[in-house]
């Protein structure tokens, strides 16, 4: 069962269900009618003249089918009782009909169009978040008086089809133009679909002159259903041409009032709670304030209908196309009357159908439009089929029962039958997840068209790949994406235009990143003595864009305008474009990225620097020895000590240190000159002090036969010892204090395994506590507990002493408190809770050392980001810490650490000259030399809101708002952080729609094309279990993500929220390339399948139940499912090309990552499944966290709210 197939519960967005509204489907009327309805009188199939009556006692609306539809309305009817709507209106006759009965008031009639509209009396659609009283009718005396307007009957089979979708699904033109709404009409109550089929994309020819064709961007002329009411001949349902995809209009269907449905399920209501704003008619006649609507979740997959049951309609209905997905050809919707409002249609996101390769020419046309592609039918599936009904005309003949539903996979998880289900959830209709901007689409079409290309970086402004795309780089004056990533390639010229979009302009800034082998190091310069050149007044450093002047003997500063004197060792002469005739050939001319040797003015004290040491501090006590941890550390170490990291053709300089302790500490002389190493006990753990200088930091080389000698007694040493209680404050100041005695920077590597209760500086007690969770009160937790561990992080970071803490855990152990003083070293820490030496967080851990150990470093660290003028860099988020406002100290910084820069504007932009930024950090190398490394990057600036819109990277503005989220839980409960984020997204989205989108229907859902997955990338941001935990996961799971996640790039945080999902059943062992991912969602997989998931922290592979024997033996060399072992962490190595190829792809995804992913078996069905399903994202989760689908039309209703 899916997590969204459950019973009736509450929504995930925190309201409590609404109850109340009933909604029934309208059906199509066999002709016009000059004079409006009386009212409804009962369930009648279809209003369809001469209709065959339906047989006595038939609820007709038990068995509609619960199909999938691409955002199909949202419709809540129960079949278990009989609509209790009153007197209700009959079939049209040619007697007058009845006049309303009391009672029928109390049943919404919003938003319901059902004749001619009367174009005198039609008023402009009001917002949707006010009260709506259209002006009466005048109506003869036997008609009950309603607000609405009716309309033209259908004609086409193209209109009745569209009347079950119950939404819009094709562009809102790209420039302005006249506007009217489509039609709206109403769905036949009593339906059947076939199944239809698999996704599949078709290509259009394009014009060079033309943009790519999307969905939503306007090309030629407008669609039928706006300026007017065109008249398009009728062409038969079966065989008809299939018009443009931009032409395509689907009318809505009557929706909940209180619902401005995408056209599926019930909009949940909002994060923050409150009063929902109704996008209905606030008129005589309407639900009284107290009552709501019925809320239900979305299913993922819905039961077929019962068999046996043939529509009244003859034949069955003809399946309505999911947009982007399949579905018989539709001819163009003929109109006979002008479009009356259209409050609930939907538009989507433009989706690429055949994106030629190469850029475009000309002006981009801005891009929105609707959801998918219409596509043909598929092989194996439901496909356009004879006989279909000609609605308005005489029934045809029953037909047989309709098939089954549609399943994405032949052998998918099966969903539980319509008679196991609830009645509610037996009429679901919901919007097919297929209809929606899919990640995986966007990443293959990403790849298709840039990957293994060279991406130049001559270009200013423009967008790189994906993080999921391979590519080179080419520096051409400006940094490579692998050092800098930004939201936005296309800054607003103004601040007003900033506040406006609400989009945040950051830059996420890796700047040791390590790089491909084929773009090779980056190159050094020395100017000698004299050190880099630089602006005299805002201190840039010599780059590309400094403008050299007056012969050369000059240059103007890109950043601050200031006129600088070029040093005479420096001069050189100008060609004839004004460019220095060695341009090409000094780096810091011609690349965007590259590193100065810095003088001893940039060191402390005026003294070139030591080289760095590192010391190894192991907790000894009861816990760590009996895990196994003190044995596994030694004996690693033995061998680790030689790789420490060093340049290339140099020998290592780093000094090691060892240190043991539990309530007290136990320092060790490991001299040369001795046979066997030295212990001094520190028993005064308050005031803490080193007892020994000479022989405490040794080379490795000079001490290694007394370094061994002590790494193999340690264990020994600690065997049978009782001491349960220890310390951890007092560790890491005798670790500082010994950084101080040698006056060299360095790094402490800190294996600790329990809270530290024992009396000392720093004792922490267990404040662990669930009933805070949720509450005002959870941000303390968050927060370290005593100010000791700040105090002490800011002496480290001024002698350069980085932390990096290996943590052991049975049990809570503050992560929020101990890991304070990594966070601001530019350190990291490393989790294995319940550590076992033979188990399963052995290999994980070894590895994380390893290449903590190995990795290249930079201490004692200072960055600082110059813009040009107009912008500055405001914020920081990150592992360092900040004394200032400009800034950044790090203790140590790696390969794998990002500092995030969020800008803002202090005067106005130029769009000529763009924007500059300039990253400078100087830093000590293993080696003890004092650099500096620069990176540059130029952006344009835009005065139009669609150039920004157009330039913008939706991973990099996920990172961001996910930093910005996990730092905001410091001061603010999790549920007004997780408001915010939806707010501010909303605010994004509706500010395009308003100033980018052209005029389209107010129930359209339109997105940027940059855009199109913010909803789905940030709906797992806010279901993360730091923002929304589940009931396991414990205080210190989330605070160690919420550090780990404060330093991701760009890459490790796409990954990270949206993981990705191999089926490993499809993998070509001959080839080099890798499956195509499927979406996050159980609805994927299949019965039969095998799939590998890997979210940069854990790797999944996932055993379907019917998996065949022969993958099973080529896997798992096990001829049975029953015979797989759950509890395996690594996969046997077998002679077959499938293992060996399935080896390969595990040891890649490892080694992009920059921590070690242990591999879990997961078998279908079994216990570690919900574990599994957590990274499901696009589902309901267990937490409370909504399906995307949900989110899309919670998001949805938020941005109609805003417009309004």
């Amino acid at each position: 069962m899916n997590v969204n197939q459950q019973p009736h519960i509450a929504t995930p967005y925190g309201q409590p269900p609404l109850q109340g509204y009933q909604v029934y489907g309208q059906p199509g009327y066999g002709g016009p009618h000059a004079t409006p309805y009386g009212p409804y009188n009962g369930h009648n199939a279809a209003y369809q003249q001469d209709a065959p009556p339906q047989p006595p006692g038939y609820p007709p609306y038990s068995s509609f089918p619960s199909k999938t539809f691409a955002a199909g309305l949202s419709s809540d009817l129960s079949s278990s009782s009989s609509f209790g709507l009153g007197p209700g209106r009959v079939p049209p006759s040619s007697g007058t009909p009845p006049v309303s009965a009391p009672g029928y008031d109390q049943y919404p009639q919003g938003e319901v169009q059902n004749g001619p509209a009367l174009i005198a009396s039609q008023p402009p659609r009001p917002p949707a978040s006010q009260a709506y009283a259209q002006v009466p009718v005048t109506l003869p005396a036997t008609q009950p008086l309603y607000h609405q307007q009716y309309q033209a009957p259908p004609t086409s089979t193209q209109q009745v089809t569209n009347q079950m979708a119950g939404m819009q699904i094709g562009t809102a033109p790209s420039q302005a133009g006249p506007y009217a709404p489509p039609t709206s009409s109403h769905l036949p109550s009593s339906t059947a679909f076939p199944t239809p089929g698999n996704p599949s994309y078709t290509s259009q020819a394009v014009p060079p002159s033309q943009p790519p064709p999307n969905v939503g961007v306007q090309q030629g002329p407008h669609p039928p259903t706006y300026g007017g009411p065109p008249h398009v001949p009728q062409q038969p349902f079966p065989g008809s041409a299939l018009p443009p995809v931009s032409q395509q209009s689907f009318p809505t269907a009557p929706t909940p009032s209180t619902q401005a449905s995408l056209g599926a399920p019930p909009l949940p209501q909002p994060y923050g709670g409150g009063p929902p704003v109704s996008a209905h008619s606030q008129f005589p006649g309407s639900l009284p304030p107290h009552q709501a609507a019925v809320s239900q979740p979305s299913p993922y997959r819905s039961a077929p209908p019962p068999t046996g049951f043939t529509p009244s309609g003859g034949a069955p209905a003809p399946a309505r196309p999911t947009p982007g997905m399949h579905g018989p050809p539709f001819p163009p919707q003929s109109v006979s009357a002008p479009p009356g409002p259209q409050p609930n249609h939907i538009g989507a996101p433009p989706m690429q159908l055949g994106v030629p390769a190469g850029p475009p020419t000309g002006p981009l046309p801005q891009q929105n439009g609707a959801f998918g592609q219409m596509r043909g039918p598929q092989p194996g599936y439901g496909a356009p089929y004879p006989g279909q009904p000609n609605f308005g005309s005489q029934p045809q003949a029953p037909a047989p029962a309709p098939p089954a539903q549609k399943r994405l996979d032949p052998n998918s998880i099966p969903s539980p039958k319509a008679s196991e289900m609830q009645p509610v959830l037996k009429t679901r209709h919901r919007i097919d997840p297929d209809a929606i901007p899919s990640p995986i689409q966007v990443i293959e079409d990403d790849k298709a068209s840039k990957s293994g290309e060279v991406f130049m970086t001559g270009v200013r402004g423009q967008a790189p790949p994906l993080v999921t795309t391979p590519f080179q780089v080419k520096d051409q004056g400006n940094a490579s994406p692998h050092f800098i990533r930004c939201t936005a390639y296309n800054m607003p010229c103004t601040s007003d235009m900033a506040k406006q979009s609400q989009v945040p302009l950051a830059a996420i800034i890796k700047p040791l990143a390590t790089l491909p082998e084929n773009e090779g190091p980056l190159p050094i310069v020395d100017h000698g003595e004299s050190g880099p050149i630089r602006c005299n007044r805002c201190k840039a450093y010599m780059c590309p864009y400094m403008q050299f002047i007056e012969g050369g003997r000059r240059f103007q500063c890109a950043f601050c305008s200031c006129v600088t004197e070029v040093p005479p060792h420096y001069f050189q002469h100008l060609d004839h474009t004004g460019k220095r005739v060695d341009c090409y050939e000094r780096p810091e001319l011609s690349l965007g990225s590259y590193e100065f040797l810095a003088t001893v003015e940039y060191c402390k004290n005026n003294q070139l620097p030591q080289p760095p040491a590192f010391i190894f501090l192991i907790d000894v006590s009861y816990n760590a020895v009996r895990s196994g941890m003190v044995a596994v550390v030694c004996e690693e170490l033995r061998t680790l000590l030689d790789t420490l990291p060093s340049e290339p053709g140099t020998d290592c300089p780093i000094r090691v240190g060892f240190v043991t302790y539990n309530k007290v500490l136990h320092f060790y002389n490991v001299k040369s000159s001795l046979a066997q190493p030295q212990m001094l006990v520190v028993s005064d753990v308050a005031d803490m002090f080193v007892p020994l200088l000479d022989g405490f930091l040794v080379t490795v080389g000079e001490s290694r036969t007394v370094i061994n000698s002590l790494l193999q007694q340690i264990p020994e040493m600690f065997a049978d010892t009782r001491e349960t209680e220890t310390v951890f404050g007092p560790v890491i100041q005798a670790g500082l204090e010994a950084l101080k005695a040698a006056d060299c920077a360095g790094r402490l590597f800190i294996f600790h395994s329990t809270l530290p209760i024992a009396e000392a500086p720093g004792k922490l007690k267990n404040r662990e506590d669930k009933k805070l969770v949720g509450t005002d009160k959870e941000k303390s937790l968050f927060q370290p507990q005593v100010s000791f561990y700040g105090n002490l992080a800011k002496e480290c970071v001024a002698q350069g002493c980085c932390v990096d803490l290996f943590l052991f855990p049975n049990q809570y152990v503050d992560v929020t408190t101990l890991g304070a003083v990594p966070c601001s070293t530019g350190g990291s820490v490393y989790k294995y809770a319940h550590f076992q030496q033979a188990q399963t967080d052995r290999d994980r851990f070894l590895n994380d050392l390893r290449r903590d150990v190995k990795k290249q470093m930079g201490f004692d660290a200072i960055m600082r980001v110059r813009t040009s003028t107009g912008i500055r860099a405001t914020d920081f988020f990150g592992s360092f810490y900040m004394s200032n406002t400009t800034d950044v100290e790090l203790a140590g910084l790696d390969c794998d650490k990002t500092i995030t820069v969020e800008f803002r504007h202090d005067d106005k932009l130029c769009e000529d000259t763009g924007a500059l930024l300039q990253c400078a950090v100087l830093y000590t190398s293993c080696r003890g030399q004092r650099r500096l490394r620069i990176h540059n990057l130029a952006v344009n600036c835009c005065s139009q809101l669609a150039e920004l819109y157009r330039h913008c990277e939706t991973d990099a503005l996920v990172n961001f708002f996910a930093k910005y989220a996990y730092r905001s839980v410091l001061s603010s409960p999790t549920k007004t952080v997780r408001d915010s984020l939806v707010n501010q997204c909303a605010q994004i989205l509706a500010c395009y729609r308003k100033n980018c989108a052209s005029p389209s229907s107010a129930g359209q859902l339109i997105l940027p094309e940059c855009m199109k997955l913010l909803p789905v990338y940030l709906n797992c941001v806010l279901k993360s279990e730091v923002l929304q935990p589940g009931g396991d996961a414990s205080l210190d799971d989330r605070a160690y993500l919420r550090q780990l996640v404060s330093c991701m790039d760009v890459a490790e945080s796409h990954a990270f929220f949206y993981p990705r999902l191999l089926p490993l059943h499809k993998l070509d062992v001959e080839g080099r390339a890798l499956p195509t991912a499927v979406r996050d969602s159980e609805e994927r997989l299949s019965r039969d399948g095998l799939y590998l998931l890997e979210n940069g922290l854990s790797l999944f592979l996932w055993v379907g139940v019917a998996a065949p024997p022969d993958l099973l033996r080529s896997v798992f060399d096990v001829s049975a499912f029953s015979e797989i072992n759950p509890n395996m962490t690594s996969l046997p190595t077998l002679d077959n090309p499938f293992s060996k190829r399935l080896h390969e792809i595990i040891e890649m995804f490892r080694e992009q990552r920059s921590r070690y992913m242990k591999l879990m078996v997961v078998k279908q069905e079994d216990r570690l499944e919900p574990l599994f399903k957590h990274f499901l994202v696009e589902d309901k989760s267990s937490n409370g966290g909504a399906s995307y689908v949900d989110f899309l039309c919670h998001m949805h209703k938020e941005i109609r709210q805003l417009l309004s």
